[in-house]
């Protein structure tokens, strides 16, 4: 009686797997679209003439001999050298997304046991600074780095990501550790331990999908990062987002739009494999930082 109670009714079920399926598909198109082009030449993937081009590739055809063609990637990779950018992407995100959850953690723990009436205030004032536009905190850096001569590199670059991330990191692990009760870590000191170790030894192993959301959200700052890498980083420098830009350039050159094709693949499949691998530590932190001990 309980399986036919719960089971929902024939059009009811078709209409959700319908829209699922139609969700799915307008969510995922333009990523295909931008993937299947990738593989063709820009006479087709941009053809005004008919858009069936972009799928069947006459001139790709012509041009190589196949429908597909890895041009854009050897144009991007190899010609362009992208590959810096991608190894310069991965240092500033390892070490903002390291040092972010350090100092955030650490902050996070502090202010959510704090019993002082500041608490609330600093966590105002990070909230104030975290929505100030990035172009308008940027801007105040760029006097003293051209001064000290540290413009254009990427130790500078991740001080400021970590600054501009920092108060999001502080506001998210502060929820994260208010939802854990206080007797845990109170336990852990009765028993000998430090504050410190119970922090390390009872707070951290529970808080773990908590620390994970974060993380993921302070890698996605840094990677997908554009106004504060483009303006601190020199060309030799340059992280994925604005080396996908330079291909694009002020005038358009024959061929480089489909780099910047291939470069925009390349730099998205890294976040669908991250999401996929940690899409249960997300949603576990995503709802365990919704609701208090």
């Amino acid at each position: 009686m309980s399986d036919l109670a719960n089971r929902k009714p024939l059009p009811l079920a078709l209409l959700s797997a319908v829209f699922v399926l139609c969700w799915l598909v307008i969510a995922a198109f333009p990523f295909l679209w931008t993937m299947w082009g990738s593989f063709k030449v820009e006479g087709d993937f941009f053809s005004r003439a008919d858009w069936m081009n972009a799928i069947t590739g006459p001139v790709t055809e012509r041009q190589y001999g196949s429908p597909f063609t890895l041009a854009g990637y050897e144009g991007a990779w190899v010609q362009q050298e992208f590959w810096r950018a991608v190894v310069n992407t991965a240092i500033v995100t390892v070490f903002v997304v390291l040092i972010s959850l350090t100092l955030g953690t650490l902050g996070g723990y502090a202010l959510a046991r704090s019993g002082f009436r500041y608490t609330f205030w600093l966590l105002m004032a990070a909230l104030v600074f975290r929505a100030m536009p990035h172009v308008t905190l940027v801007s105040g850096y760029l006097l003293p780095f051209f001064q000290l001569n540290v413009w254009g590199y990427l130790p500078t670059t991740i001080i400021v990501l970590v600054a501009i991330n920092q108060p999001f990191t502080l506001w998210m692990l502060h929820s994260f550790f208010l939802s854990i009760p206080k007797d845990l870590d109170e336990a852990a000191m009765v028993d000998g331990c430090t504050r410190f170790q119970a922090f390390r030894l009872a707070i951290i192993p529970v808080m773990w999908p908590g620390v994970v959301t974060t993380g993921l959200f302070s890698f996605l700052l840094a990677y997908n990062d554009f106004t504060v890498t483009s303006m601190l980083l020199s060309q030799e420098n340059a992280t994925m987002i604005p080396k996908i830009n330079s291909f694009l350039g002020s005038t358009q050159e024959e061929g480089k739009v489909m780099y910047a094709v291939a470069a925009v693949v390349s730099a998205i499949v890294p976040l669908f494999v991250l999401i996929l691998f940690f899409q249960r530590q997300i949603v576990s932190g995503l709802t365990a930082g919704a609701v208090k001990g």
